[in-house]
């Protein structure tokens, strides 16, 4: 990224919009694989904002709704995995839609990022786990670059602004950073999720019935159009624009996604979330989300679901990918912090029940 560029002032939104993310993530990433210091210090790593943080809630993503619906697979995946996913007619899906802040109380604006965690039990009783973000590729291809990411894209006190020159290191250590960079500065805000594709980002192995291992990566793309808005149009929107509209959405009819798989070819990089695979690659619709209704986290079945997306049934194999293990380990470490919090009776808002005294 040029001298140029770094003081553009679409670019210090995005970094902005960046160092949130980060924030967000990072630590949590760090402090869960152990790849920080000692477990005390790790721990002083982990980003609970606001202080205290309401007891109950995950720690990043804490802001979301669940959701029901039904998977429909068309059986284009049959031939390159047995997962029974692709053969049963309908599927039961546990899910949630959720923003990229930590807070559960923060305003919809006050990120660009958005999520969707699923849950596919099939009669089989094996699960699919999955997390999806609206980003198509990660940042940097370790864990570690988060954490630098984070350090880089900090605000520094005197101006309000990333230290042009911490960045120009960052991206020295991490350049393939620089694309992501550029995507966030020109990408537009998401107006609502109905409209919003969701990735996977990281890379899994689909395996079929003679043992061969095709590595793919997918998308949720969506029926319903895009809606972007504009930095003003964010500023002006209702504390819970993007929880309000999918609600509105759904009181008039379901909403779809179609699970799109993309299939690598042979040197596409795998164990690398950093790295987009060329848009040429084959893309199979492997089925269909249909979304019927959202309930309240509170109330509904997705507040005691870790949706690690490392866990996947027989059929389909994790990666190698560095990223893939990091989230794993985050999301355990927030689902067993809330569920202590629950299970002491303190996470009064988070489980919509009176606290134990």
């Amino acid at each position: 990224m040029s001298k140029r560029e770094l003081t553009s002032k679409r670019t210090w939104g995005a970094l902005a919009a960046i160092a949130v993310v980060a924030g967000a993530l990072t630590s949590a990433f760090a402090w869960a694989a152990g790849w920080i210091g000692s477990r005390t210090t790790s721990v002083s790593l982990v980003s609970e904002t606001p202080q205290p943080f309401p007891p109950g809630f995950r720690r990043a993503h804490g802001k979301g709704v669940c959701f029901a619906g039904t998977f429909r697979p068309d059986r284009a995946a049959v031939p390159l995995s047995t997962a029974r996913v692709f053969t049963q007619p309908d599927i039961p899906v546990v899910g949630r839609l959720s923003i990229g802040t930590g807070s559960p109380y923060a305003a919809d604006s006050s990120t660009t990022t958005l999520s969707m965690a699923l849950l596919l039990t099939t009669d089989d009783k094996q699960q699919w786990r999955m997390a999806m973000n609206n980003q198509p590729y990660f940042p940097t291809h370790e864990p570690e670059g988060f954490l630098a990411m984070q350090q880089a894209t900090a605000p520094d006190p005197a101006t309000g602004r990333a230290d042009p020159a911490r960045v120009s290191a960052f991206l020295k250590a991490y350049p393939e950073a620089e694309k992501f960079m550029k995507w966030a500065a020109r990408e537009p805000a998401p107006g609502s999720f109905a409209g919003a594709t969701f990735y996977s980002v990281n890379a899994f192995y689909l395996v079929a019935a003679d043992g061969h291992r095709q590595p793919v990566r997918w998308m949720m793309r969506p029926h319903d159009p895009f809606v972007p808005v504009s930095d003003a149009q964010r500023q002006q929107a209702d504390h819970d624009f993007l929880f309000e509209g999918v609600r509105e959405r759904l009181a008039r009819k379901p909403l779809y996604w179609d699970y799109v798989l993309q299939l690598a070819r042979p040197g596409d990089p795998v164990d690398d979330a950093s790295q987009p695979w060329p848009a040429d690659r084959k893309q199979l619709v492997a089925g269909t989300l249909e979304m019927t209704r959202v309930v309240e986290q509170a109330e509904g079945a997705c507040r005691d679901i870790n949706f690690d997306p490392s866990i996947v049934p027989a059929g389909v194999e994790v990666s190698n990918d560095p990223i893939l293990n990091a989230r794993s380990g985050a999301y355990s470490h927030s689902f067993n912090r809330r569920e202590r919090e629950i299970g002491y009776g303190k996470a009064t808002e988070a489980v919509g029940k009176q606290e134990v005294k």
